[in-house]
């Protein structure tokens, strides 16, 4: 490019931060840049521990930084972050690295990322990404590692699973849960050593459908020593990972009565449950917290259980104001069609791809709806049958995103109006369109004559 078609300084974009800087995150140290015109050198290098991120701060400081755009992936930006916010009251936004590739001009160095990410955020280029309030931090990763724990639990009941089918023992064929008070008495007393069929079937709990004899019949395996073993070793780790889970819910009761109350119309309304504990639920009370600190009754949502509710709010928050609209919310959890339109034509609506857990926990809700006798379970049966499952999921969890938006946002309460009141709408809008289209073609809807 020759001289005379460069842009002029003055054709340059404006400045919008004009104490910017960059910090490309790494696991061992960390690059970061300010203004050529401020310091000089203009990029530093510095270490992870503790010490190294007080001297970034006071380096920051004395170059006059109050804007800083860093570029992580994992967890290392959350210590940078927290010591800049907290002891150097710097503001830090964090960057998705997507956005940041898909600006081009650079070579990829760590010297370069930082500069180029110090450059576009001084032009306003770079938009940070949702960050939870620092109250629910602690909840959120008190839920994650709760999250971890389950899984590793259902991991054990996979190896008890594998070992009893080694050995030829078809207890899931009799019982449908082998955790459940038959199935663990049974398991427990085959590692205690028992190994007469009609003896063991003798745990049979009074409700179980299948008879002694055909939990006898099932019973009837080759019981290896080694496969014995892993067994055993199985249901201790299993019971570990239970008090583990129970330490975790105290945490969890604990931090969440410190977190104030929100006023709105489920205020006071939740009352202490009296029901039985489900499996994997938590250990106290957690739908009354959950109403306490948010204001709203989330499980009154067809399809949305208290620990679904639990994982929306440990992961959002209960303040979605960062979210202009709802549509907004939609697309931050992709569950939102991504039009990609070429020459005026829509060639692909694919949602985008994501991890979101809050995603995730809302489509399993979605799926849960597929006998409910409310509107939503109306409305995801008619879309399954017009789309198929995968896309029926994606719609009706979108619709209960926008319901978890409006509850937490605006105070409502949720009413359910049922599956009749969806029918009767379908039906409304059915009929309009067929009037509309047949006045198109010169026709008239007449209602069939009842004789």
């Amino acid at each position: 490019m020759s001289n005379s078609t460069r842009k002029s300084p003055e054709n340059r974009l404006p400045i919008v931060h004009p104490h910017a800087a960059g910090i490309d995150i790494g696991s061992r140290e960390h690059y970061v840049a300010v203004d050529p015109a401020v310091a000089e050198p203009s990029v530093r290098k510095f270490g992870c521990s503790t010490p190294d991120l007080i001297e970034m701060g006071r380096w920051l400081k004395s170059c006059g930084v109050t804007s800083i755009a860093m570029e992580s992936t994992g967890v290392y930006w959350v210590p940078v972050a927290r010591l800049l916010e907290d002891e150097f009251e710097l503001e830090v936004r964090l960057v998705d690295a997507h956005h940041v590739r898909g600006v081009p001009g650079r070579k990829k160095t760590d010297v370069q990322d930082c500069q180029w990410l110090q450059q576009l955020h001084s032009y306003g280029l770079l938009s940070g990404v949702f960050r939870e309030a620092p109250e629910i931090a602690p909840l959120k990763t008190y839920h994650r590692h709760r999250k971890s724990l389950v899984e590793a639990c259902a991991q054990q009941v996979h190896r008890v699973q594998k070992a009893l089918d080694v050995m030829n023992v078809q207890l899931h064929k009799v019982l449908s849960d082998i955790t459940g008070i038959t199935g663990m008495a049974i398991l427990r007393a085959i590692v205690a050593g028992e190994r007469d069929p009609v003896v063991l079937a003798q745990h049979r709990h009074p409700l179980v459908r299948k008879s002694s004899d055909e939990i006898a019949k099932a019973l009837s395996g080759n019981f290896l020593d080694e496969q014995v073993f892993v067994l055993c070793q199985a249901l201790e780790t299993y019971d570990f990972i239970h008090r583990q889970l129970q330490s975790c819910d105290a945490k969890i009761e604990a931090y969440t009565a410190t977190l104030s109350d929100r006023q709105g119309p489920d205020s006071g309304a939740a009352k202490t449950s009296k029901r039985r504990r489900r499996k994997n639920q938590a250990h106290f009370d957690l739908r009354s917290e959950m109403v306490r600190i948010s204001g709203v009754d989330l499980t009154r949502i067809p399809g949305i259980d208290e620990m679904t509710a639990y994982t929306v709010i440990s992961e959002i928050g209960v303040d979605v104001a960062a979210f202009p609209t709802e549509k907004h919310f939609a697309s931050w959890l992709t569950l939102c069609p991504n039009h990609a339109i070429t020459g005026g034509r829509i060639r692909r609506r694919r949602t985008r791809p994501g991890a979101s857990r809050v995603s995730a926990a809302l489509r399993v809700a979605a799926q849960t709806l597929h006998k409910s006798k409310s509107a939503l379970g109306a409305l995801y049966r008619r879309l399954r049958a017009r789309l198929g499952a995968p896309k029926a999921i994606t719609a009706v969890a979108r619709r209960l995103a926008v319901l978890v938006y409006r509850m937490l946002k605006h105070g409502e309460a949720f009413v359910e109006k049922g599956q009749d009141w969806y029918e009767t709408k379908y039906q409304e809008r059915a009929l309009a369109n067929l009037k509309r289209n047949a006045k198109l073609l010169g026709f008239a809807i007449v209602p069939e004559s009842v004789s």
